[in-house]
């Protein structure tokens, strides 16, 4: 049995090597041509361009990983089958649970890995290349361009209410302080038309201010401006958006909690989140329905089994986008709308064996 444990994951690791290598380079040379006149209107270094799809590399062997499985699988099984070793391994009594165990067990540590890489690779590679994109190819000030509608934050001294905060300009657009007593009854309130941050202090022009007189009456008077010191500095409010790939799995469960104390709904970051974690897996089910594919099909019909598997991807991936979009609107708890399209292809697969078995 260590005999044929040995061929099988040689055979699956030498074949998934080629084909994630094919995927890649697929992947690579559409991207360069789609992005290779920007690079050159730039006027980008030979290096910067390859540092830029180098940085890319991790996220793409992610995505390509489960796609290389299932055509890996297919294509061992399916060449066994044509060789006619698949019934001399049931001639000797072993099932097909039994010499898949093998593979299965490549695909699952091949899940690990790919889950170490997207946690502690991808998501500096990522923000790397999306660097360069940004600030050395399209130009844009790093630090800049970045806009904040309709903000409720609760902040040391006050809950800020702000309908539009400029990082570039450090300027709040139409903004509200509520300052409250220990009791959490409004003592003071304060409107602005703007709110300017001039290094160490907020600067409120045009407003109003009302404050609390007692039994339900308050002082009104306006003004031109006013100097407001609070704990609060511009970078309190300042959010660099990320895609889900440039953060680690620990980082959008921050990032989702820190949203939901400051009143916002993160339901989207808690669906990528659970997403993340299950996205390595589909090596795992993507192997199990490879099995039964490649099976099923009369010999010499590997390249319908492939077709097949590139099918499946297909509808797993609509799966997986259904569910993230009932996750997102609240119609499935975020962790059950990451995992429901595994679920269900494990489910699928582990019949597909059974009905392959009998």
């Amino acid at each position: 049995m260590k005999i044929l444990t040995k061929y099988l994951c040689k055979e699956f690791i030498k074949i998934f090597v080629l084909c994630q290598s094919i995927f890649i380079s697929i992947y690579l040379v559409i991207d360069f041509v789609q992005k290779i006149g920007k690079f050159i209107n730039a006027g980008a270094s030979t290096g910067q361009t390859m540092l830029f799809f180098v940085c890319k590399l991790p996220y793409i062997i992610v995505q390509m990983a489960p796609v290389a499985t299932l055509i890996s699988v297919i294509i061992v099984f399916s060449f066994m089958k044509k060789n006619n070793e698949i019934i001399a391994l049931k001639s000797c009594g072993l099932s097909v649970f039994r010499f898949s165990c093998p593979i299965v067990v490549v695909s699952m540590a091949l899940a690990i890995a790919v889950l170490f890489l997207s946690e502690l690779v991808v998501p500096y590679a990522s923000s790397r290349s999306r660097a360069i994109w940004n600030v050395e190819i399209n130009k844009r000030n790093p630090a800049t361009a970045y806009f904040r509608n309709h903000i409720w934050y609760k902040g040391a001294d006050c809950i800020f209410y702000i309908r539009h905060y400029d990082s570039s300009e450090m300027i709040m657009d139409g903004p509200s302080f509520y300052f409250f007593d220990e009791f959490f009854h409004l003592i003071k309130k304060i409107d602005g038309w703007k709110a300017i941050w001039n290094g160490k202090k907020w600067i409120v022009k045009e407003g109003m201010i009302q404050v609390a007189k007692g039994e339900g009456t308050y002082d009104i008077r306006k003004f031109k401006e006013m100097e407001l010191v609070l704990s609060e500095t511009p970078a309190v409010f300042l959010r660099i958006k990320k895609k889900p790939e440039q953060m680690s799995y620990l980082q959008l469960k921050k990032f989702a909690k820190e949203l939901q104390l400051e009143g916002y709904d993160a339901t989207r970051y808690l669906v990528d989140m659970n997403v993340k974690l299950a996205l390595p897996f589909i090596n795992l089910v993507m192997a199990l329905l490879a099995v039964p594919i490649s099976l099923r099909l009369k010999k010499g019909r590997t390249a319908l089994a492939v077709s097949m598997g590139i099918g499946v991807c297909f509808f797993y991936l609509l799966s997986l986008g259904f569910s993230r979009t009932l996750g997102l609107s609240g119609a499935l708890p975020p962790m059950l709308s990451a995992w429901f399209a595994n679920i269900i292809f494990l489910l699928l697969g582990l019949y597909l064996l059974i009905r392959v078995e009998t």
